[in-house]
């Protein structure tokens, strides 16, 4: 992996901890990004930020550059892609901590999207009357340009009856091919983690904000998101499920129409159109940041509490 695509994903993974500032010793973003670009060869970001004259020591105010936002929900919402996964890094000391539950020892309430009475899908879309009509629309949309680099549309797949459903943002690579979602490196993981509260992929559904493949796995864009919105929004009346598990700052940020870090939106009882859910971690941020993995299973568990109190009122 060269020096550019290492910094690349180091950055995007500060920013999926919700960090809108990183320090890079006097550099913008840009211009570090162009000394990586003539560098690459080295193999060594660090090295190519010092050989560039970016010490600490040669600044005593060091500049703080701007990260790159993901896009917010214009309107409803949007899913996450499971790409290679670099090395693992220790997670960052800022990681915003969840928040504190309740003095019932429940987990506090969150945003609130919607009432539960309120139709999702509304206005002069088509009405699609099945998941086979969703998917079928899907394969043959060209609302935006995704669909001219895709080898496959990845509407999502599951039990149309699921109690439980997993948004993510967008389809990967593996997921272009086979037209599955969740199938790569990242969908494995998220197999594991189905199972490990009792829970099959056969038993829920899962899908994405966006139904076909960014070029390189890169961020949604606006016009990408509102093409596809209707078609995740649609899935998501038609299915009803108990509870929605948001997977990743995108997919969370998208349904609860925020741009609170993932940190803050986690612990959180949040409610989409009288839905509760719960947002976690994407799998594929886990296979770079492995201490993720307990505050995961504490989101997971939480849904699965959710599921099971829901079953229990009928």
């Amino acid at each position: 992996m060269d020096a550019r695509e290492q910094l690349r994903r180091y950055l995007e993974q500060r920013r999926e901890l919700g960090e809108s500032e990183f320090v890079l010793d006097g550099l913008s973003v840009e211009d570090a990004m162009r000394v990586l670009g003539a560098a690459s060869g080295t193999g060594d970001w660090r090295a190519a930020l010092k050989a560039a004259g970016a010490t600490p020591a040669e600044r005593s105010a060091p500049a703080v550059a701007p990260l790159a936002p993901k896009p917010s929900p214009a309107s409803p919402p949007r899913v996450e892609a499971a790409s290679a996964a670099p090395e693992p890094r220790p997670a960052p000391a800022s990681e915003p901590a969840a928040p504190p539950k309740g003095s019932d020892g429940a987990p506090p309430s969150g945003l609130v999207v919607g009432t539960a009475s309120h139709e999702l899908f509304g206005g002069n879309q088509p009405r699609f009357n099945s998941l086979e009509e969703i998917a079928a629309a899907v394969a043959a949309c060209t609302k935006c340009g995704l669909y001219k680099g895709a080898l496959n549309p990845v509407p999502g797949e599951g039990n149309p009856n699921a109690e439980f459903m997993c948004v993510g943002e967008a389809p990967g690579a593996k997921e272009d091919e086979t037209g599955r979602p969740f199938v790569g490196q990242a969908g494995q993981l998220l197999t594991k983690i189905l199972a490990a509260i009792n829970l099959t992929r056969e038993d829920v559904f899962i899908g994405n904000v966006l139904k076909h493949r960014p070029p390189g796995n890169r961020n949604p864009l606006p016009d990408e998101i509102a093409a596809c919105s209707p078609y995740l929004i649609r899935q998501i009346e038609l299915i009803r499920p108990k509870v929605i598990l948001a997977l990743g700052t995108f997919a969370a940020q998208t349904l609860l129409d925020t741009k609170l870090s993932i940190g803050k939106l986690r612990g959180q009882v949040h409610r989409y159109y009288g839905v509760p859910l719960i947002v976690t971690y994407h799998p594929a941020a886990l296979l770079r940041n492995p201490s993720w993995k307990r505050p995961t299973w504490e989101d997971v568990q939480l849904a699965r509490r959710i599921l099971d109190d829901a079953r229990a009122r009928g």
